[in-house]
């Protein structure tokens, strides 16, 4: 069986990123370790939008090593950047269900789904199955927000809780499935 996983950095606020896309506010606590290293070494597959494919290659260096990384789009996306440098990365568009029969039908064990867009359809769509997320003391008042309108609620059980010296809280939720 695959597991669909989210695991985000957010504003107290619900911010994923502000409103242009940029991440600065969440340097405050992910410099300190926080399970993301242990949560990566689990994921073979990494499942995002195209515009946080784009956020991504502004870091400089792949954020994601090997790993298989599928970028949702409808439109051609030039790739020549990621893969000069090793990544293993291919375009996919569809409903979530449809992309995550194809995944899991070529082998993936754990998807990692990351960006604002697509953890929201996949969450519409009832196909996440655990969510961590990791709240940066700051407020930014608008941007990019974690979470969208839902057809229902999605209702979640409380795995755990930790909080961190620079005042980052990471929670861990697996989604109840009716």
């Amino acid at each position: 069986m695959t597991m669909v996983s989210v695991f985000c950095g957010i504003s107290v606020d619900g911010f994923l990123a502000r409103a242009d896309g940029t991440l600065d506010f969440l340097d405050e606590g992910g410099a300190e370790p926080h399970g993301y290293t242990e949560f990566m070494a689990t994921v073979d597959t990494l499942v995002i939008g195209r515009g946080t494919y784009e956020v991504v290659l502004g870091f400089g260096e792949w954020a994601y090593d090997k790993k298989r990384v599928v970028v949702l789009s409808s439109s051609p996306i030039d790739f020549s950047g990621a893969r000069a440098s090793g990544a293993v990365v291919e375009q996919m568009a569809g409903r979530p269900a449809e992309i995550l029969a194809k995944v899991a039908g070529s082998g993936a064990r754990h998807i990692y789904v990351d960006g604002g867009i697509t953890i929201q359809r996949f969450l519409r769509e009832g196909l996440v199955d655990r969510l961590t997320i990791s709240r940066v003391p700051v407020l930014i008042g608008r941007g990019i927000p974690l979470f969208g309108s839902l057809p229902h609620d999605v209702r979640l059980k409380h795995v755990a809780t930790q909080s961190y010296k620079t005042g980052l809280v990471k929670t861990e939720y697996e989604v109840i499935r009716s």
